[in-house]
């Protein structure tokens, strides 16, 4: 329990941490929201116009003003409201968020279910034709970066082969093969570099407890080779993987930026990069600050599975 307590703590505390610094980062942007808003085909903004929706929005107040604002809604729950669309902040997160973790939860579940055996089989086969095929080709893999492996895969599966949609979004509850269908593409491009990565760190770690001696001990027993796999070898070699798997899936909630670009997926891309290019503060701020708060959850339920594993850690 002190453990359990000792991690959310940490966890608010950095939570405060990323919401000052992105509100104070984003202020410091060059550009006048109010003149954005208001000039069009690149002529300027009449100036008594901008003057008023500058005080309409709040934006003539001092930063700290502004920031205790922002704190207490905050507290509140409240995100804000666009100053764009004049729509809240929160409702669109809550519309769009559930779509990116969609994403993000189909290329892990495929990254896991191809790095993992194929790391273990790879290490307990050390130097055989698996084991020197598949290093290689993670090595090859994580050196493409992901929207070039999107772009070859809409070239080469949609456009050219045309097995598969170029990209696009439908509801689950409307058409669930179809929704499926355009989920596969996006969720092979983010899982294409989680699973070179969690092969390599799997096969590094069941090489490392393969050599201990429990393992050894568990074998000249007569245990049964799919048991000592399992509960022996396994067990002991997943903690630095959930580790790995913890910094990458906190990871992937920015780098789904680029892959819902190119699969034109309806998540958080679109409403953040349209944010930035209009200064749309509470828009980005929410947006960032949701984010970075899923990616301390990520981690702290990864410490806290690593420390169900190993009751070592919890002493730590």
């Amino acid at each position: 329990m002190r453990y359990l307590l000792r991690r959310v703590a940490l966890a608010l505390v950095l939570v405060w941490v990323v919401a000052t610094i992105v509100f104070t980062a984003i202020h410091l942007v060059p550009g006048d929201p109010a003149e954005l808003l208001l000039s069009s085909g690149g002529s300027a903004a009449d100036p008594v116009a901008v003057a008023e929706l500058r005080d309409r929005l709040g934006l003539n107040r001092p930063l700290l003003a502004q920031y205790a604002t922002f704190l207490t809604g905050l507290l509140r729950g409240d995100l804000g409201t666009s100053l764009v669309d004049d729509y809240p902040v929160l409702d669109e997160i809550a519309l769009r968020l559930p779509r990116t973790l969609e994403l993000i939860a189909a290329g892990t579940t495929l990254a896991i279910l191809i790095g993992v055996p194929a790391g273990t089989w790879a290490a307990l086969h050390r130097g055989g034709r698996f084991d020197r095929a598949a290093s290689a080709t993670a090595a090859f893999v994580l050196a493409i970066p992901v929207f070039v492996v999107g772009t070859l895969l809409v070239l080469l599966l949609a456009q050219t082969l045309r097995w598969m949609p170029a990209g696009g979004y439908v509801p689950f509850a409307r058409s669930p093969g179809q929704h499926l269908l355009l989920l596969t593409l996006p969720a092979v491009a983010i899982a294409k570099g989680l699973s070179a990565v969690l092969f390599r760190m799997t096969r590094s770690s069941v090489l490392d407890v393969v050599a201990q001696d429990h393992v050894r001990t568990a074998r000249a027993k007569g245990l049964a080779p799919a048991r000592v796999v399992l509960k022996h070898i396994l067990r002991n070699a997943l903690s630095p993987v959930l580790t790995v798997l913890g910094l990458h899936m906190g990871a992937l909630l920015g780098g789904t930026v680029l892959v819902e670009y190119v699969f034109n997926w309806p998540g958080l891309s679109t409403p953040l990069l349209r944010a930035v290019e209009s200064r749309d503060y509470p828009m980005v701020v929410g947006i960032v600050l949701v984010v970075s708060t899923l990616f301390l959850l990520i981690n702290l339920a990864t410490d806290l599975t690593r420390a169900a594993l190993d009751p070592r850690i919890r002493t730590a």
